[in-house]
């Protein structure tokens, strides 16, 4: 079964279920201790979040850089504490108009109802191609919010 949600916020709450306790907000879903993993990210974007504090800044450099459109769920498959889900999203580069049509599988490990490590798989291409390329990218990223 697919559903289609208009924020991350709902697909995350939707895919983990009654596994994680329910946040007024997206940070609010994670440990504070939180470690976000990105591991095909290319150079320039991290690979690698500590807390929810560099979560919350990522999210805020994320936004005016990629107009995320709506994501559809995919298949769930849960482990106990870990929680495996393909989702995919469309969108575009802000500044490019080039799509953004992501693929994502997301590794997600749940303790005392919060998010406390999660690793996002995802084509970096599709990321480079929709920012205008890796030194566009790795600029765009750079100069963005919070820096």
């Amino acid at each position: 079964m697919t559903r289609k949600f208009d924020s991350f916020h709902a697909l995350l709450r939707a895919a983990l279920g009654n596994r994680v306790t329910a946040a007024e907000d997206l940070l609010g879903l994670f440990a504070e201790d939180v470690v976000f993993e990105f591991p095909y990210a290319p150079d320039g974007l991290p690979r690698r979040l500590d807390g929810t504090a560099a979560l919350g800044v990522h999210l805020e450099k994320l936004a005016p850089l990629i107009a995320f459109g709506p994501m559809v769920l995919g298949d769930v498959h849960a482990d106990g504490e870990t929680v495996i889900f393909e989702f995919s999203c469309t969108g575009e580069g802000v500044q490019t108009g080039a799509p953004y049509d992501q693929n994502y599988i997301s590794v997600v490990t749940i303790r005392h109802g919060r998010i406390a490590r999660y690793r996002d798989y995802w084509n970096p291409m599709v990321a480079l191609m929709a920012l205008g390329g890796r030194e566009a990218a790795a600029r765009a990223y750079a100069g963005a919010a919070g820096s």
